[in-house]
């Protein structure tokens, strides 16, 4: 008695599993289009590129292709009362919206601005100055980009218009 219970409950896992297993599951699949800035655009595509294909988004045909636009700008700026701590601040905008090729219109838009800033090195020759606006910007793309990718949803790609 107890072996037909038994085999009638490995039964029910066995439909249970194969149920489970054969559900549809919807992937966004996108493409990125060409950005243009020279590096920043370079380092804002090859970003993209890299993290859509670590979660299996990314798709040369897919009629949703993101555009984007980045900038990056510079101020200097003095945080104590002795004049004595120059800082130089690096602010970063980026702009970036899916556009459906069938529908030919945008899906989804992604605004935002992140700053950071750098005690800045007197003299032009240092190069830890350089060094660290190039950090600052790589590590500003790339929270943007993983941002960008955790809050897309299947239902954020349908045209707004």
């Amino acid at each position: 008695m107890s072996k037909i219970k038994l085999l009638i409950l490995l039964l029910i896992n066995l439909i249970l599993l194969s149920c489970i297993n054969n559900q549809e599951k919807k992937e966004i699949k996108l493409s990125v289009a060409y950005i243009g800035g020279g590096y920043d655009g370079l380092m804002l595509s090859n970003q993209l590129q890299k993290h859509l294909n670590n979660f299996g988004m990314l798709d040369g045909n897919s009629k949703f292709q993101i555009q984007a636009r980045i900038s990056h700008s510079y101020n200097l700026f003095i945080t104590n009362i002795d004049n004595t701590s120059d800082r130089e601040r690096v602010s970063s905008s980026i702009d970036l919206k899916i556009y459906d090729t069938d529908f030919e219109c945008y899906t989804h838009f992604y605004e935002n601005d992140l700053s950071q800033f750098y005690v800045l090195a007197a003299g032009d020759k240092f190069i830890s100055n350089k060094s660290a606006v190039e950090k600052i910007k790589i590590e500003n793309v790339d929270y943007f980009v993983k941002v960008f990718i955790n809050n897309l949803n299947e239902s954020d790609l349908i045209c707004n218009e």
